[in-house]
């Protein structure tokens, strides 16, 4: 028998390392040997993912890896619908490391908060959406996959051929998830483009709109939602914005969860957190006003009696609930048929098809993640009847729901149009898994150079030896003096752990507790004017009528526990906190700050 040969500790680290890199799905030939169970992980799941090609592969990063359950010819890819896309370089990485520790941050103008649609999507541009290629029943499957891959690959040409990755931002470059989006579309009678009022420009893309509108010949109803997250002048200002530029929209303004504006402010609940109790999702507001829109586009094809009914049975089970517990969540209401597509994107739907076929219409959802498409489906149905979570690509397939006998509800995953945004506001904006951010500094910095974080938050300057006196702030400084006051610390060495505090301050940013919100062109002028809009003040009313806070719904407020739970454990993966619903009763959005409208507390420029 061969002497073994000796086998240092030196040896065996590094081979870990090369295993984690493998394991990333990091390049490197020198690395991966061919016999090892990553390395054959990896290029299996290069063999099986028809999403990318070779051009691109390597310039790929795959999200939200899920463990597989076998790869026979019936067996169910979990990783399918992952989120793919384009990998920083480590120069890239490195370099805005050194930025973050400094850059010194300054305050920047409120005509910085002003986002132009035409700057960030450039309409007439290479910045589109990928269509379904022509096909033809002769067509085998393996024909149509063939034409739709090659298509594809054409499509990220042109993009990545017209602009440099520094230009673009974050999109999607997973196939599959593209496939999700034409099966919903195909199937529509009416599309639901659901963006996030604090920054809608973002969730917009403007070629989703031409094609809608125009080849498809649709009506597209643009839903701001999460409206109780914003201050209702900027709501206002929006929706005529959007009606001014695109005028086939019918604009609906919804939130699962309303609050009362009018309600007292308290500077200290950005550090405290809301839990609500009660019949959560009936309160929802927007529900009527996505019905008369609906009722003015099917002009009386459709019977939407029976959704107008269901409409009135929730005002009306929420005004007489005693909001007392939990057993009203669980109350016995109208089954809800549920359909989950996994294949059926795949599988040829015709060219054309008949409207409103057999009396029911068919309303997809379709929109940017963290928007809160599955949660308009659940405030729409007025329970909880779909999954949701503030992790980006949650909702891997699209899904349908029967709301009424006559109105059908579609569920399709998120989907990222490429742009020309800042990856550090698209992270801000919930697009970006925050728990596999590579470098989460500079988008702290962006956060912080548009509201007081280092204020708002009470920090101290790690430097500084007194506290009132004046000290020049970076990013870096920001993660790390709210890591000391958090009392996150590293495992080895108890140093301060600034990328767990990095986290911690882009999941309150995306909760809306550190509120982010981009104005329309000119709202800065014309502040005072949609402030005194009638439509302002009407808004007002129906959130406070909407959302009482006497007996349908009780706050409890306690501070946050430094063993990280409201920040949902960053050390997890992101799929594991898939279980963290976004927006449950139990623990709603905006909780904490943003219930107490955060707006006045920040400032007449800050918001």
């Amino acid at each position: 028998m061969p002497r073994k040969k000796p086998f240092s500790v030196k040896q065996k680290k590094k081979q870990l390392q090369d295993k984690r890199e493998r394991k990333r799905g990091l390049q490197d030939g020198l690395r991966s040997s061919s016999n090892s169970r990553s390395g054959s992980r990896e290029r299996r799941e290069e063999q099986t993912d028809t999403s990318d090609g070779e051009s691109v592969t390597h310039h790929i990063r795959r999200l939200n890896q899920q463990p597989s359950q076998g790869l026979g010819p019936r067996s169910y890819d979990p990783n399918r619908y992952r989120l793919h896309f384009e990998r920083d370089s480590r120069e890239e990485v490195e370099r805005r490391k050194r930025a973050a520790r400094e850059q010194v941050l300054q305050p920047v103008s409120a005509e910085l908060l002003e986002l132009d649609i035409r700057e960030v999507y450039q309409p007439g541009s290479v910045l589109d959406f990928p269509r379904r290629p022509p096909w033809s029943y002769e067509m085998s499957k393996e024909q149509l996959v063939s034409q739709e891959e090659r298509s594809f690959q054409e499509y990220l040409g042109k993009i990545h051929g017209s602009y440099t990755s520094e230009k673009l931002s974050y999109f999607e470059h997973n196939l599959e998830t593209w496939r999700q989006l034409w099966r919903v579309l195909e199937m529509s009678d009416i599309v639901l483009l659901i963006t996030d009022t604090r920054h809608p420009v973002v969730n917009f893309p403007p070629a989703l709109y031409e094609y809608v509108t125009g080849e498809l010949g649709l009506a597209l109803i643009l839903v701001l939602n999460k409206v109780d997250l914003a201050p209702p002048a900027l709501v206002v200002a929006w929706k005529h914005y959007f009606h001014q530029h695109y005028p086939q929209l019918h604009i609906v303004l919804f939130t699962s969860f309303p609050r009362d504006p009018r309600t007292p402010q308290d500077p200290s609940s950005v550090l405290k957190k809301s839990r609500r109790r009660g019949r959560g999702w009936t309160r929802a507001l927007g529900p009527e006003q996505l019905l008369r829109a609906c009722e003015a586009i099917t002009a009386g094809k459709v019977d939407l009696s029976s959704w107008r009914e269901k409409i009135a049975r929730d005002v009306a089970g929420a005004t007489w609930g005693n909001g007392s517990g939990e057993e009203d969540e669980e109350e016995d209401g109208p089954a809800v048929l549920v359909e989950q597509q996994t294949d059926s994107a795949m599988e040829p739907a015709g060219p054309t098809r008949e409207r409103y076929k057999d009396g029911v219409v068919t309303i997809g959802c379709v929109g940017f993640p963290n928007v809160g498409k599955s949660s308009l489906i659940n405030g729409l149905v007025g329970r909880k009847v779909v999954s949701v979570s503030r992790t980006p690509g949650h909702t891997r397939y699209f899904q349908t729901y029967f709301l009424t006998p006559s109105v059908k509800l579609c569920d399709c995953p998120g989907l990222i149009f490429p742009s020309l945004l800042p990856r550090q506001l698209q992270v801000l904006a919930g697009i970006y898994p925050i728990a596999q951010i590579q470098e989460p500094y500079t988008a702290v910095g962006y956060l912080a150079t548009r509201i007081p974080v280092q204020v708002l938050l009470h920090l101290r300057h790690p430097e500084a030896k007194d506290p009132s006196a004046e000290h020049p702030w970076c990013a870096w400084d920001i993660c790390e003096a709210w890591a000391e006051k958090r009392g996150y610390k590293t495992a080895k060495a108890a140093r301060n752990d600034v990328y767990r505090a990095a986290n911690s301050l882009l999941r309150l940013a995306v909760d809306g507790r550190l509120s982010l919100c981009f104005h329309p062109p000119g709202y800065s002028e014309q502040k005072g004017t949609w402030e005194s809009h009638p439509e302002t003040t009407e808004l007002v009313v129906l959130q406070g009528r909407v959302g009482p806070a006497g007996d349908e719904e009780e706050e409890e407020e306690e501070e946050l526990s430094s063993s990280c739970e409201e920040e949902g454990e960053e050390d997890r993966d992101a799929d594991e906190e898939g279980e963290g619903d976004e927006d449950t009763p139990t623990s709603a959005p905006g909780s904490g700050l943003a219930a107490r409208n955060p707006y006045t507390l920040l400032g007449e420029d800050e918001c």
